[in-house]
């Protein structure tokens, strides 16, 4: 799954995409912590990986394994 940044809290690691379908999904600070990106632009696309329960473990570039 894949969406656009639309809010990030570099002091908190926290943010919100906005998903292709056009719903919003916030991701968690150790979402954030799991990517081993520094620092989230808005607009910037980004691959979402969840878990089992649908929860979001980790946000990365598309392109990143």
């Amino acid at each position: 799954m894949q969406g656009t940044v639309a809010t990030f809290d570099a002091q908190t690691r926290t943010g919100v995409l906005l998903l292709d379908d056009g719903t919003e999904l916030a991701f968690p600070a150790r979402a954030f912590d799991a990517s081993g990106l520094r620092l989230l632009r808005l607009g910037q696309r980004l691959r979402v990986e969840t878990d089992s329960d649908g929860e979001v473990e980790r946000v990365t570039f598309p392109t990143m394994a």
